[in-house]
């Protein structure tokens, strides 16, 4: 049947005025949407660069200490400190209870005088400690001992003190009394109510067991509860109403979950306080939704041929499921475990509502004793007045920022190794 001529489609005039202007506005658009493109990805790029290069330029000086050449003369002390008490375990209160924090403070007064500010550290004690510690010979002649400065020192050193402090350190340069290196006893030590004596060693560890306790729940739940929905579970409302729940769950705020914990592990199970196995049963919760809808998602992008051929072979459901769909699902339920884990590192909020905000001079010993974690540790460094704490905070937070990156890059790693193409 022809058709009529008014419903016939005329040749499509390519090289006509009109078509060439319609491609050359369709070419131009299309490069304007690569240049905007690009330009979002260099914006993104200029903004992580500038965070980088202000929390480096502010926090390097948090790695570096300055010390000054303390003369002591321990022998005229006569501290009463036998040699077995130096070989003990008891040797930092055996020090202690003799009076070096005093004999230290002394020796300061005699060797640079009454200044406007203090010269050496509050703390500094501490390493005469342990230098005698290291050689207990020490205790029975004259020795200069290098011991930290006081933060009013310490800023005057790089720039930003007092008149009267630039004023001591121009005096101590010039005989040579003053050295500086890497601060070794920042990533030792825990929190200090002194700047030049805080660490950040207590922290890490409590963020390391606070870690471990979350992955240590929250993976193996996770995992398996996204395997029972995908592969198990009838669908009935009764499944509609576990989705939509967790689906829910994921997007609730942080320190919903920190009232939970405190509700539930605190004020119930009467667990320690501020512990990490407490902090990391609660962001297990908060996460453990997270890992459950990418666990889904990675199991139900497993071909369903996998299984076919799988079953097709005498198989059973059980041998199907943990022999080729979890080993095939497994990079995908590690990158939704890594987008999570990366959460918990950085939350604070649920944290303080469990108490982990206490002031903690040494690092946990086990998950049971008390203890902070990196971010809480960043704001508590940040709500000090004292302006010696402000480059420690930026110092902290590329720690955090190493932490980070050193546990996406084992997770990457392990996700990679099991990744399978097909």
């Amino acid at each position: 049947m022809n058709k009529p001529a008014s419903m016939e489609r005329s040749q499509t005039d390519w090289r006509s005025d009109a078509m060439r202007r319609r491609i050359g506005a369709r070419y131009r658009a299309e490069r304007r949407f690569r240049l905007l493109g690009l330009g979002a990805v260099a914006v993104s790029a200029g903004f992580l660069a500038f965070l980088l290069f202000s929390m480096l330029s502010s926090g390097l000086g948090g790695f570096n200490r300055t010390e000054v050449a303390l003369p002591l003369n321990l022998k005229a002390a006569a501290l009463e400190v036998t040699p077995e008490q130096l070989n003990s375990p008891g040797a930092d209160l055996a020090l202690a209870s003799a009076g070096l924090a005093d004999t230290v403070e002394a020796a300061a007064l005699a060797a640079f005088g009454e200044t406007p500010v203090p010269v050496v550290s509050e703390y500094s004690w501490l390493a005469v400690r342990d230098a005698i510690k290291a050689d207990p010979a020490l205790i029975n002649r004259s020795a200069k001992i290098d011991v930290p400065v006081s933060s009013e020192i310490e800023e005057a050193v790089k720039g930003d003190g007092t008149p009267e402090a630039e004023a001591i350190v121009q005096r101590l340069n010039a005989a040579g009394a003053l050295n500086s290196g890497f601060n070794w006893q920042f990533l030792t030590a825990s929190d200090s109510t002194d700047p030049s004596a805080v660490g950040i060693w207590g922290a890490l560890k409590g963020s390391f067991l606070t870690m471990l306790v979350t992955l240590a729940l929250a993976f193996p739940i996770g995992v398996f509860s996204a395997v029972y929905l995908e592969e198990y579970a009838p669908r009935n409302r009764w499944t509609d109403l576990i989705e939509v729940s967790i689906n829910n769950l994921a997007a609730v705020p942080s320190i919903i979950f920190g009232l939970l914990g405190l509700a539930v592990f605190l004020n119930t199970l009467n667990l320690p306080r501020s512990a990490p196995i407490v902090g990391g049963l609660t962001l297990a919760l908060m996460i453990m939704p997270v890992i459950v809808i990418a666990g889904r998602n990675a199991i139900k992008a497993v071909p369903p041929s996998i299984r076919d051929a799988a079953l097709g072979i005498g198989a059973s459901r059980v041998q199907v499921v943990f022999h080729h769909v979890i080993p095939l699902a497994l990079p995908g339920i590690l990158t939704g475990t890594i987008i999570g884990m990366a959460r918990a590192l950085g939350e604070t909020a649920p944290l303080l509502m469990i108490g982990m905000r206490a002031f903690i001079v040494s690092a946990p010993e086990g998950m049971a004793d008390p203890a902070t974690v990196l971010p809480v540790q960043i704001f508590l460094w940040s709500d000090q007045v004292s302006r010696g704490f402000i480059e420690k905070t930026s110092a902290a937070i590329i720690v955090l920022l190493v932490f980070l990156l050193a546990m996406n890059a084992l997770a990457i790693y392990l996700r990679n190794r099991f990744e399978t193409r097909w």
